[in-house]
C-alpha cells in the first residue's frame, strides 16, 4: 500500500512539474512573440465584427473591425493580419466566442487565457486519475510531457485546447458516472468549436454501449440547441458564409500556404505545423489527387475496423479506454490538423498504463509508442526538430532522398499512424479477453490466447 501510495505521488509530482513547464515557458514566451494570443485574436476579431452586424467571414468586414481597434502593429507580415481576418472555424464557434468577445479584449483575453491553461491542466489531472490504479507513475509522467510540450499551445491561445479538454472532460465524466450532465453539455461545446477533434471521440460514445450512446444523442440534441441562435445569426447577417468559409479554407490550404500538406507549404517547417497524414504521403506522391486517395486508403480501413469492433463489443466501464487509444491518434490523420489537435493523445494514457500494468512485451511497446507520440508531436521536440533541419529542402526525385525528408520533417503523423496502428492491433487480437479483464479489474494474471 506504501509503495503504491509513493507511485501515486510520483506520478503527481511529474504531472505538476509538466503543468508547471507549461504555464512558465507559455507565459515567458508571450512576453516574446509578436503572436502572443494570435489564434485567440482570430476568435475575437470575428466575434466582434459578428456583434457589430458585420459578416464575420468577409475579410473586408472583419479588417474594418481589426484596424478600427487600432490595437495591431501596422507593420506586421501580410500573413499574420489575413490569419486574424479570414475566419476559417464554423459559426457554432460563435457559441463560446461571442460572451468572450462581449467582455472586450484585455478581459477576453484574460478569460481565455484561464480557460486553455486551466481546462488542459484539468484533463491531465483526470487522465490521472483514471491511469493511476494501473500504473501511478506513468500516469503522471505522460500527462506531464504533453502538457510541458504544450507551451506553444497555451501562447498562441489556440482553441484546440479548450476544444481537447471539454472533450477529455466529458469522457471522464462519463466513465465515472459523475455530473453526466455537465459532460453532456462539455462535449457539445467541444463539437462546436472543434468537430475535427472530438467527432471520432462522439462516434465512439455512440456505437459503445447504450448507457454512452445516450449521452451522445444528449450531446448532438444540446448541440443543435446550442447552435442554431448562431446559425440563424450568421445566416442573417452573411447568408453567402459557407462559400466565404470555403473561400478562406482556400486561401490558406493553396501552394505554399500554411494549411498546404505538401512540399511547398509550412507542413513540418514551423511549431504549429499540421500532422495529417497528407502531408508525409505527400513528399512520396507530389500529385494532390493521388496523395489524398493514398492517405484515404490507408485512414479507411483503420477506421472501419475499428468502429466494426467497437459496434460488435460495445464496451463500457474500463474497457472503453483500449477503443479510445485509438480514435484519439486516428482523429488526426485524414483530415486537417495542427499539431495542437494531437494533444487529444491525453485519451491514450489510460490504456497505455492498462497494458503496461500486465508486465508483458505488449505493455512496453504501448508505452514506447505512446511516449514517442506524445513526445514528438510535442513543442520541445519540434521546436528543436524545425531548428536541425530547417535548411532541408525540397527532397530529390528518388525514394531514399523523400523518405529521410518525411523522416526528419514529418516525424508527427508517422508517429501517431504508428499508435492507431498498434492499439487497433491489441484490440482486434485481445478484445474478449480485454473486455471481460478491463470490467473485472485483475489486469496481471489473464493472458491472451496466442502470446
Amino acid at each position: 500500500m506504501k509503495r503504491e501510495f509513493a507511485g501515486g505521488f510520483d506520478g503527481l509530482v511529474f504531472l505538476f512539474l509538466g503543468a508547471a513547464a507549461f504555464l512558465t515557458i507559455g507565459l515567458a514566451w508571450k512576453h516574446l512573440s509578436p503572436i502572443d494570443m494570435g489564434d485567440f485574436k482570430v476568435m475575437y476579431y470575428s466575434a466582434r465584427t459578428l456583434i457589430q452586424r458585420g459578416d464575420p467571414y468577409s475579410k473586408a468586414a472583419v479588417l474594418a473591425v481589426y484596424s478600427a481597434e487600432g490595437r495591431e502593429n501596422p507593420a506586421e507580415p501580410s500573413l499574420d493580419r489575413d490569419v486574424k481576418t479570414r475566419f476559417f472555424y464554423p459559426p457554432t464557434a460563435f457559441i463560446l466566442s461571442v460572451p468572450i468577445a462581449i467582455l472586450g479584449f484585455a478581459e477576453g483575453k484574460i478569460v481565455w487565457m484561464i480557460l486553455c491553461a486551466g481546462s488542459l491542466i484539468l484533463s491531465g489531472l483526470l487522465i490521472w486519475d483514471v491511469s493511476k490504479e494501473f500504473a501511478p507513475t506513468a500516469a503522471g509522467v505522460l500527462p506531464g510531457l504533453l502538457l510541458a510540450g504544450s507551451f506553444w499551445l497555451f501562447m498562441v491561445g489556440n482553441a484546440a485546447a479548450i476544444a481537447v479538454s471539454l472533450c477529455v472532460i466529458a469522457v471522464w465524466l462519463f466513465y465515472r458516472e459523475r455530473f453526466e450532465w455537465l459532460g453532456v453539455f462539455s462535449l457539445a461545446l467541444s463539437l462546436s468549436l472543434k468537430p475535427n477533434d472530438s467527432g471520432l471521440v462522439w462516434l465512439f460514445l455512440l456505437l459503445a454501449a447504450p448507457r454512452l450512446r445516450k449521452r451522445a444523442l444528449q450531446s448532438l440534441v444540446v448541440l443543435v440547441a446550442l447552435s442554431l441562435p448562431a446559425l440563424l445569426w450568421v445566416c442573417t447577417i452573411s447568408p453567402q458564409w459557407i462559400r466565404e468559409l470555403r473561400s478562406n479554407m482556400a486561401f490558406f490550404g493553396g501552394a505554399g500556404g500554411i494549411v498546404d500538406p505538401g512540399v511547398a507549404g509550412m507542413a513540418g517547417k514551423n511549431l504549429d505545423c499540421i500532422v495529417q497524414l497528407q502531408t508525409v504521403t505527400s513528399v512520396i506522391f507530389p500529385d494532390t489527387r493521388i496523395y489524398t486517395l493514398l492517405t484515404w486508403l490507408i485512414c479507411l480501413p483503420l477506421l472501419l475496423a475499428w468502429a466494426f469492433m467497437v459496434l460488435k463489443n460495445r464496451p463500457e466501464g474500463k474497457a472503453i479506454w483500449l477503443p479510445l487509444s485509438i480514435a484519439a491518434p486516428l482523429s488526426m490523420l485524414p483530415t486537417y490538423h495542427f499539431q495542437h489537435d494531437a494533444k487529444l493523445a491525453l485519451l491514450c494514457i489510460p490504456a497505455c498504463t492498462i497494458l503496461w500494468a500486465r508486465k508483458e512485451a505488449i505493455g512496453r511497446w504501448a508505452l514506447l509508442l505512446t511516449t514517442a507520440a506524445i513526445l514528438i508531436n510535442g513543442d520541445i521536440f519540434t521546436a528543436g526538430r524545425v531548428l536541425l533541419t530547417r535548411r532541408l529542402v525540397v527532397p530529390e526525385p528518388d525514394l531514399a532522398s523523400r523518405l529521410i525528408t518525411v523522416l526528419f520533417t514529418r516525424p508527427g503523423p508517422l508517429a501517431l499512424l504508428a499508435m492507431t496502428v498498434f492499439f487497433l492491433y491489441v484490440y482486434w487480437r485481445d478484445r474478449a479477453v480485454e473486455s471481460s479483464l478491463l470490467v473485472s479489474g485483475q489486469i496481471t494474471v489473464i493472458h491472451a490466447s496466442g502470446n
